[in-house]
């Protein structure tokens, strides 16, 4: 009897699944599948007069991928949330294992919400902050001057976008980095004193295996929000030469050519994809037995 029993029970309980599945699928198809088919269609399609034509033509796509620079943009856009996720993840990491193995549970649930209160703020708000404090007559540049350097030009580099992405990014790295630490089993740190393991080695050998998944989970974020930010290398970095997200504006305002810049927006999202499942598939490997 259970035998026969057995495949409904599991059928049930699949079908039970699903309906609690569904709004997430629902809200998947429409939110993100949906609009990201109907870009990809319209990369296909030719502006004429001001107006966009259906069509189903490479020209979109061969006239960017043509052009050096995209690719410039590209690399650049690339690079900087690369180097956006290295300095997130350097220096996170302290922070977070003070947060996570120094401090008490009280301690570590204020730290976290006061990480959680810039949020709270309009992230344009922020940068604009940064503005004030990173201009030549600025905050910083006027604390310089009283020991005899300065004035530096920080707005409108590379570096003032990486200020505005570390900005964005750097409080959220720190709460996944914190939460991943402190669910490691405490006792396997001590087994690794008792062992004779020095303090950097049981870091490297014992804690960041144990919080790898938390940790790469970390910087795929700080990744992912620093490729497709806008306000930071546009206010901060001065938009010259352009990222991606600002390569889209100034195509869309070059003669309505969404098309074009449907094209950039597919390979901003098939590369994002990319990181993600490369990410997620390094982060949840398993070790392979000795």
């Amino acid at each position: 009897m259970s035998d026969i029993n057995t495949p409904k029970k599991r059928k049930r309980i699949n079908l039970y699944a699903l309906v609690w599945r569904m709004p997430i699928i629902v809200w998947q198809l429409l939110f993100f599948v949906g609009p990201l088919l109907f870009m990809v269609a319209m990369s296909f399609f030719l502006v004429k007069n001001y107006h966009m034509v259906e069509a189903f033509e490479m020209k979109n796509w061969i006239k960017m991928f043509g052009k050096n620079y995209f690719w410039d943009s590209y690399y650049l856009t690339f690079g900087l949330a690369t180097l956006s996720t290295f300095v997130a993840t350097l220096i996170a990491f302290p922070a977070s294992f003070a947060l996570a193995f120094k401090v008490s549970d009280n301690v570590r649930r204020w730290v976290i919400f006061l990480l959680i209160i810039p949020f709270f703020t309009s992230y344009l708000v922020r940068v604009f902050a940064w503005y004030v404090i990173l201009a030549e007559s600025g905050v910083i540049n006027a604390m310089l001057s009283y020991i005899g350097l300065g004035p530096y030009t920080m707005l409108n580099t590379k570096f003032g976008t990486l200020i505005g992405y570390l900005t964005l990014t750097l409080p959220l790295v720190i709460i996944l980095q914190t939460f991943s630490l402190a669910n490691i089993d405490k006792n396997l740190i001590q087994a690794a004193k008792n062992l004779g393991c020095s303090p950097v080695r049981t870091i490297y050998s014992v804690i960041i295996p144990l919080a790898k998944t938390g940790l790469i989970v970390a910087a795929l974020f700080c990744f992912i929000l620093s490729f497709g930010d806008f306000v930071s290398p546009y206010y901060l970095g001065g938009s010259k030469p352009p990222t991606l997200p600002i390569l889209i504006i100034d195509t869309t305002k070059s003669g309505q050519q969404w098309p074009r810049a449907a094209v950039v927006a597919v390979v901003m999202m098939a590369t994002l994809i990319s990181i993600a499942f490369a990410a997620l598939a390094l982060a949840y490997k398993k070790r392979a037995s000795k």
